[in-house]
């Protein structure tokens, strides 16, 4: 296995450059901020972007935690990646954290100051302090369980590691972990209540929105929804059709991944 590292400062754009610096190098993963990622679609460990102190985000890191550091030493050696890119802030930084994981020592340092330009890094470092933008270089659709209650914008203009050409699908993702910058945030049962009740608004069939029910398991929201239906429309398809629109709406609302939409039928109208 050859390791690679990228070392530049916190919030100079090291997670943004990644697949760029991957691609490059035919590199098929990747260890940041906690975690290994691997061709950009399985993803192991704990992401210090998710730490809820500034040491905390430390510590996972540098895999201080023995159950972290076995469950990506156990990830890497199950996926026996040929290549491997360490993105850290210091030479010793990087070096530190191939020792825990039991990797090869690195074979090449890349620097952030050699592949980007001063104006480069001083907008990445504006968009993490003042805007608390992180990077993570992994497509939204594989980031929305684990980065459930974070609001994510995914980034499309990314060439795929080792093809030359651009790939939706190899997106990367701006995750805003809001505790850490812009104050901690609830969504309130009203707020998740009225986004439903204009949903069923809207939607042909539905004729009131009784109840609406919403609790968080394990950062993902469970809703249940208490509604009347109109007898001359296709009962189970409208139920269904709202599921799928309290979901897409509920998600791209509030962040939270959705775990269940359930609809309880408690009362049939005619026209």
């Amino acid at each position: 296995m050859k390791v690679y590292a990228l070392v530049g400062k916190s919030g100079t754009g090291k997670s943004y450059q990644a697949g760029n610096v991957c691609r490059d190098r035919n590199i098929e993963s990747i260890i940041d901020d906690g975690l290994y990622i691997y061709r950009t679609s399985s993803i192991f460990g704990q992401s210090a972007k998710q730490a809820q102190t500034m040491m905390g985000a430390i510590k996972t890191a540098l895999f201080t935690d023995e159950s972290h550091c076995l469950e990506v030493r156990q990830a890497i050696e199950e996926t026996r990646p040929e290549s491997i890119l360490i993105l850290g802030t210091s030479d010793g930084l990087v070096a530190k954290i191939a020792d825990r994981l039991g990797l090869p020592p690195i074979s090449e340092t890349i620097y952030i100051t050699d592949i980007t330009t001063e104006e480069d890094r001083e907008t990445a470092h504006k968009q993490r302090t003042v805007q608390g933008k992180h990077v993570v270089p992994v497509p939204q659709v594989h980031l929305k369980k684990r980065f459930s209650g974070y609001f994510m914008v995914p980034l499309r203009k990314f060439l795929a590691w080792g093809t030359g050409r651009e790939e939706g699908d190899n997106e990367k993702t701006v995750v805003r972990p809001t505790y850490s910058y812009l104050g901690e945030y609830f969504i309130s049962q009203q707020v998740i209540e009225d986004i439903v009740t204009i949903i069923g608004e809207e939607l042909p069939g539905v004729t009131r929105i009784l109840s609406v029910a919403a609790e968080k398991r394990n950062g993902q929201l469970r809703v249940k929804i208490a509604a009347t239906f109109n007898l001359d429309e296709t009962i189970v398809e409208t139920a269904k059709r709202m599921q799928e629109k309290c979901a897409y709406r509920l998600e791209e609302m509030t962040a939270f991944a959705i775990d269940q939409i359930n609809i309880q039928i408690k009362e049939i109208e005619a026209a």
